[in-house]
């Protein structure tokens, strides 16, 4: 039982670890594909301002809740081991 505990406790904290990096990640592309598509089409206005409301769009997007799948898949998979091992 000890080693469950431990191997949910450590697994929750690489998942976690794992998954703010690709946020962090994912968050740096978006902008900086904001940045150059305002910088390439020459917008006006405030750049700030249409970083801002792109960056609001991308907080809404598919992409951003696809990276839930880094706790999703290797839960289900562990579970699934553990089921099939014990239980087959």
């Amino acid at each position: 039982m000890l080693a469950l505990l431990r191997l949910v406790i450590f697994g929750f904290i690489i998942l976690t670890v794992i998954y703010v990096s690709i946020s962090l990640y994912s968050r740096s592309v978006r902008r900086r594909k904001l940045l150059k598509d305002w910088q390439d089409t020459g917008r006006p206005g405030d750049k700030d301002a249409y970083i801002e409301t792109g960056m609001a769009q991308y907080q809404h997007s598919l992409r951003r809740r696809l990276i839930w799948l880094v706790y999703i898949v290797p839960i289900t998979m562990i579970a699934a081991i553990i089921y099939f091992t014990n239980f087959m």
